[in-house]
């Protein structure tokens, strides 16, 4: 099973991958994850990246998807993986479905978790992270029991620079999933849009639904 979760910075896909992954025993594969650990492993693939990462270049979509191919091949991949927030363009989506049709693989679904603006603001504003470990604490649906202080590590919890109210709009300009992304799946009859402004057990159980009707669809 091969999963795609789309959607603008603050609607949970991060979360919502690693529940998915869980679920259904699948590889939750982010690219920046994907980077980092390729390039601390040393292999080949990793050293390329590594050249455009220490340049602060975006890493070239061929490399990316040898990559990815390359990620799902591994043992912990062999029953498919979510893919979270790749691709961001058309171009990377058509590379993508090339290069897993040259592996005899295709996309399930490809899901996207959206919410308004202002729900997107209200979140990111209110978001911080444990610098230690990464977990991720919300002011209002998910204060730490202590002020500033990871629950799971005791690491300091701080607020990213971009996810200031000011800041955040911009953000959500560039990185909001354009148009011909969406419909490129739409017509395949691979995307599926999910309401991100639900409780989180609520937006997993649709999110869950839609896959399984996506499994229905492609085995009938």
């Amino acid at each position: 099973m091969y999963l795609i979760l789309l959607g603008p910075p603050g609607t949970g896909k991060g979360t919502q991958a690693k529940l998915l992954a869980e679920r259904f025993g699948l590889a939750h594969v982010a690219t920046g994850d994907m980077f980092r650990s390729a390039v601390r492993e040393g292999t080949e693939l990793g050293r390329q990246a590594k050249l455009y990462m220490d340049r602060g270049d975006l890493v070239p979509d061929e490399l990316t998807i040898a990559m990815l191919v390359e990620r799902i091949g591994r043992p912990d991949a062999a029953k498919g993986v979510v893919l979270d927030g790749y691709p961001r363009t058309l171009q990377q989506a058509q590379a993508l479905s090339k290069a897993l049709e040259g592996a005899g693989k295709v996309e399930d679904a490809a899901l996207l978790i959206d919410a308004s603006d202002e729900e997107i603001v209200s979140r990111l504003s209110q978001r911080w992270l444990c610098g230690n470990c990464g977990e991720i604490y919300h002011e209002e649906h998910r204060p730490p029991k202590e002020a500033g202080i990871c629950d799971a590590c005791g690491g300091e919890l701080s607020q990213r620079a971009d996810d200031r109210p000011e800041v955040v709009q911009n953000r959500l300009a560039a990185q909001r999933p354009p148009a011909e992304l969406l419909a490129y799946y739409r017509a395949r009859g691979k995307l599926a849009e999910v309401d991100g402004e639900q409780e989180m057990a609520a937006v997993t159980a649709d999110l869950v639904a839609a896959i399984e009707a996506a499994t229905v669809a492609q085995g009938a």
